[in-house]
């Protein structure tokens, strides 16, 4: 099923992500080399790469809030616009050659920040604009259009066009911005607000607060939230030395790591694609574990694989059943959560989710250093293992349909 069966909303909101996609794909390794060309201490480009990580987890909650308080869509709209302005103002910046660490930092800091806000309300918006069971659907090809946008176009292209004039990835990127917000703006209105649907609201704090607790108190959401994060701090790990296993276990060229890499971007769009058909044949809290179990055996193939192909074909499975639990858990999540409270909510879900990345990625360089890569991809499939048997014994597809609020 296309995108266009979603309706008028979700192309628009569709063509939106997929923009946005395409620029952060330009922005993101051209921020990088030029960082590079400002200097080559490797803790400050490392530290151009934190600021641009941060914000997510100081700020995610709060961005969750306004996103619950104001008008999503027009919300969406004025983030691009100003995120549109930022990156013009780094490429003029860049084309005078007035370039410094500090307005890397600067500049990575505040698009993140921004984001924050664009995703908690994103996600609120997004099951306002589908019916509840196309959910699972709508998530995966968000997902396929912007990894397709993402993977095959804008990363690959962000090199040469940096080669060419590197203010360009940036001029390009402000262009997607301010696309998308034109995009989200011919969006229709939402529903006006009636005295009988108007909430009371508190402080910042208290409803920051109020979105944690109905988290907490939601159990199979908790729990699935809980087991991402588990999930998370495998994969961060992996990943964190997966060039290194690809080159020095796998033996694969140097010349052939994009192809090899490439491997996860299409099974990624393969899961992504898939997760809809998985939700509607098995039920969304079934196909959760059904991905966990997929995902552990495809990690356990990539930890025993010594070769190129076995390896790219278990790093692709393993590609696919992340994108796919990705899709089918803010699915979940947007059907669960009362629509007063998805942008909070939903910021929590993925603040927890994440706190667990920078510890993998941590873990997985300091034990890759002592005893190298190969008990770091045994020691991830083996949390794999370890949250596969915890889902089984946790989630019950009863538990789907059951929602509770935190009093």
């Amino acid at each position: 099923m296309t995108s266009s069966a979603l309706g008028r909303d979700f192309r628009l909101l569709w063509s939106a992500a997929v923009s946005s996609r395409f620029g952060d794909a330009l922005r993101t390794p051209a921020l990088a080399l030029l960082a590079a060309t400002v200097t080559r201490d490797p803790r400050i480009i490392a530290a151009v790469t934190v600021a641009g990580q941060l914000p997510p987890l100081l700020f995610g909650l709060l961005g969750g809030v306004y996103a619950d308080r104001w008008d999503r869509r027009r919300t969406m709209a004025l983030v691009d616009g100003v995120r549109a302005a930022v990156v013009a103002a780094l490429a003029v910046v860049v084309a005078l050659n007035r370039v410094s660490v500090l307005v890397l930092l600067v500049a990575a800091f505040l698009l993140a920040t921004l984001g924050t806000l664009f995703d908690s309300a994103s996600f609120a918006l997004l099951p306002a604009l589908v019916p509840a069971d196309a959910l699972p659907r709508a998530n995966g090809r968000l997902q396929a259009g912007s990894a397709v946008a993402g993977g095959f176009l804008g990363a690959p292209a962000a090199g040469v066009l940096f080669a060419v004039a590197p203010a360009l990835p940036f001029a390009l990127d402000a262009v997607t911005f301010g696309a998308a917000a034109l995009l989200v703006l011919a969006l229709s209105p939402p529903p006006a607000i009636t005295p009988a649907t108007a909430r009371r609201r508190g402080s910042v704090w208290s409803e920051i607060v109020e979105g944690l607790r109905w988290l907490r108190a939601h159990r199979t959401l908790w729990r699935v939230t809980l087991l991402t994060a588990a999930s998370n701090l495998a994969i961060s790990g992996i990943m964190a030395v997966l060039v290194l296993y690809a080159l020095d276990v796998l033996r694969v060229p140097p010349a052939g790591y994009g192809l090899f890499a490439a491997a996860a971007i299409v099974g990624g769009v393969a899961g992504a694609l898939g997760a809809g058909r998985l939700a509607a044949r098995l039920g969304t809290v079934p196909a959760l574990r059904a991905v966990l179990a997929v995902e552990t055996m495809a990690l356990t193939g990539f930890a025993l694989a010594r070769h190129p192909v076995s390896g790219g074909i278990a790093l692709a499975v393993f590609a696919a059943g992340t994108v796919a639990w990705n899709s089918l858990w803010a699915s979940y999540g947007q059907r669960q959560v009362p629509s007063d409270l998805l942008g909070r909510v939903g910021a929590a879900q993925r603040m927890v989710g994440l706190l667990t990345a920078p510890l993998g990625a941590a873990l997985a360089g300091l034990a890759a250093a002592a005893y190298g890569t190969v008990p770091v991809a045994g020691a991830a499939a083996g949390t794999f293992a370890l949250v596969t048997v915890a889902a089984w014994r946790t989630l019950r597809p009863a538990a789907s349909a059951v929602s509770s609020r935190a009093g």
